[in-house]
Protein backbone atom coordinates (compact mmCIF):
# COMPACT_ATOMS: atom_id res chain seq x y z
CA UNK A 1 0.00 0.00 0.00
CA UNK A 2 1.37 3.44 -0.91
CA UNK A 3 1.89 6.20 1.62
CA UNK A 4 -0.96 8.23 0.10
CA UNK A 5 -3.39 5.31 0.45
CA UNK A 6 -2.26 4.82 4.04
CA UNK A 7 -2.68 8.54 4.69
CA UNK A 8 -6.22 8.41 3.29
CA UNK A 9 -7.05 5.52 5.64
CA UNK A 10 -5.57 7.38 8.62
CA UNK A 11 -7.54 10.52 7.72
CA UNK A 12 -10.76 8.51 7.35
CA UNK A 13 -10.13 6.91 10.77
CA UNK A 14 -9.45 10.41 12.17
CA UNK A 15 -6.00 9.35 13.39
CA UNK A 16 -4.36 12.16 11.40
CA UNK A 17 -5.51 15.72 10.71
CA UNK A 18 -4.74 17.47 7.45
CA UNK A 19 -3.93 21.16 7.63
CA UNK A 20 -4.38 23.41 4.61
CA UNK A 21 -3.27 27.01 4.17
CA UNK A 22 -6.60 28.45 3.06
CA UNK A 23 -5.11 31.81 2.06
CA UNK A 24 -2.72 30.22 -0.44
CA UNK A 25 -5.36 27.91 -1.86
CA UNK A 26 -7.99 30.65 -2.16
CA UNK A 27 -5.87 32.79 -4.48
CA UNK A 28 -5.84 33.17 -8.26
CA UNK A 29 -3.73 30.47 -9.84
CA UNK A 30 -4.71 27.85 -7.30
CA UNK A 31 -6.39 24.75 -8.77
CA UNK A 32 -9.33 25.15 -6.36
CA UNK A 33 -9.83 28.93 -6.60
CA UNK A 34 -13.28 30.13 -7.65
CA UNK A 35 -13.47 33.80 -8.52
CA UNK A 36 -17.27 33.83 -8.30
CA UNK A 37 -17.04 33.05 -4.57
CA UNK A 38 -14.55 35.81 -3.90
CA UNK A 39 -15.45 38.63 -6.25
CA UNK A 40 -19.17 38.57 -7.08
CA UNK A 41 -20.73 39.14 -3.66
CA UNK A 42 -18.32 41.93 -2.59
CA UNK A 43 -18.74 43.62 -5.98
CA UNK A 44 -22.53 43.53 -5.67
CA UNK A 45 -22.26 44.85 -2.10
CA UNK A 46 -20.08 47.74 -3.23
CA UNK A 47 -22.37 48.66 -6.15
CA UNK A 48 -25.48 48.61 -3.92
CA UNK A 49 -23.69 50.76 -1.36
CA UNK A 50 -22.64 53.27 -4.00
CA UNK A 51 -26.17 53.40 -5.44
CA UNK A 52 -27.61 53.95 -1.96
CA UNK A 53 -25.10 56.76 -1.43
CA UNK A 54 -25.87 58.34 -4.79
CA UNK A 55 -29.67 58.09 -4.74
CA UNK A 56 -30.57 58.16 -1.04
CA UNK A 57 -27.95 59.54 1.35
CA UNK A 58 -24.31 59.11 2.28
CA UNK A 59 -25.16 57.58 5.65
CA UNK A 60 -27.53 55.06 4.09
CA UNK A 61 -24.79 53.98 1.71
CA UNK A 62 -22.38 53.69 4.62
CA UNK A 63 -24.93 51.67 6.61
CA UNK A 64 -25.51 49.33 3.65
CA UNK A 65 -21.76 48.87 3.25
CA UNK A 66 -21.23 48.23 6.99
CA UNK A 67 -24.14 45.78 7.29
CA UNK A 68 -23.19 44.00 4.07
CA UNK A 69 -19.57 43.71 5.15
CA UNK A 70 -20.58 42.27 8.52
CA UNK A 71 -22.89 39.78 6.79
CA UNK A 72 -20.07 38.83 4.38
CA UNK A 73 -17.60 38.24 7.22
CA UNK A 74 -20.00 36.37 9.52
CA UNK A 75 -22.08 34.32 7.08
CA UNK A 76 -20.33 34.00 3.73
CA UNK A 77 -16.61 33.74 4.52
CA UNK A 78 -16.94 30.63 6.75
CA UNK A 79 -18.74 28.84 3.90
CA UNK A 80 -16.06 29.92 1.44
CA UNK A 81 -13.33 28.74 3.84
CA UNK A 82 -15.00 25.34 4.30
CA UNK A 83 -15.47 24.95 0.55
CA UNK A 84 -11.83 25.81 -0.16
CA UNK A 85 -10.71 23.32 2.51
CA UNK A 86 -12.89 20.52 1.10
CA UNK A 87 -11.84 21.15 -2.51
CA UNK A 88 -8.17 21.45 -1.51
CA UNK A 89 -8.24 18.21 0.48
CA UNK A 90 -9.94 16.37 -2.37
CA UNK A 91 -7.41 17.75 -4.86
CA UNK A 92 -4.41 16.98 -2.63
CA UNK A 93 -5.54 13.41 -1.96
CA UNK A 94 -6.38 12.74 -5.61
CA UNK A 95 -2.82 11.77 -6.54
CA UNK A 96 0.69 11.63 -5.14
CA UNK A 97 1.83 14.21 -7.69
CA UNK A 98 -0.81 16.70 -6.53
CA UNK A 99 -0.02 16.02 -2.86
CA UNK A 100 3.72 16.42 -3.49
CA UNK A 101 3.21 19.68 -5.39
CA UNK A 102 1.10 21.20 -2.61
CA UNK A 103 3.46 19.86 0.07
CA UNK A 104 6.49 21.49 -1.56
CA UNK A 105 4.64 24.82 -1.73
CA UNK A 106 4.00 24.63 2.01
CA UNK A 107 0.24 24.52 1.65
CA UNK A 108 -0.26 21.25 3.54
CA UNK A 109 0.61 20.02 7.02
CA UNK A 110 -0.12 16.86 8.97
CA UNK A 111 -0.83 16.37 12.68
CA UNK A 112 -1.33 13.22 14.71
CA UNK A 113 -1.82 12.52 18.40
CA UNK A 114 -0.65 9.02 19.25
CA UNK A 115 -2.41 6.80 21.81
CA UNK A 116 0.41 7.40 24.30
CA UNK A 117 -0.23 11.16 24.13
CA UNK A 118 2.72 12.00 21.90
CA UNK A 119 1.93 14.67 19.34
CA UNK A 120 3.55 14.58 15.91
CA UNK A 121 3.42 17.21 13.20
CA UNK A 122 4.94 17.54 9.76
CA UNK A 123 5.08 20.50 7.41
CA UNK A 124 6.96 21.65 4.35
CA UNK A 125 10.49 20.86 5.52
CA UNK A 126 9.68 17.36 6.81
CA UNK A 127 9.08 14.28 4.69
CA UNK A 128 5.36 13.51 4.73
CA UNK A 129 5.99 9.93 3.60
CA UNK A 130 8.26 9.26 6.60
CA UNK A 131 5.64 10.86 8.86
CA UNK A 132 2.94 8.50 7.53
CA UNK A 133 5.24 5.44 7.75
CA UNK A 134 6.13 6.05 11.40
CA UNK A 135 2.50 6.23 12.53
CA UNK A 136 1.04 3.05 14.03
CA UNK A 137 -1.40 0.99 11.97
CA UNK A 138 -5.11 1.64 12.39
Amino acid sequence: MSELERLRRLLDAEKVKLGINIRQMNAPGSPVYRSMENVTVPAILLVVSLLATLYIHTWVGFAVLAAGSAWWIVKVLPKVRDGVFDRSAAFALSSEAAFDALWVKGVLSLYAKLPDGTELAAAKRQDWRAFVRELPEI
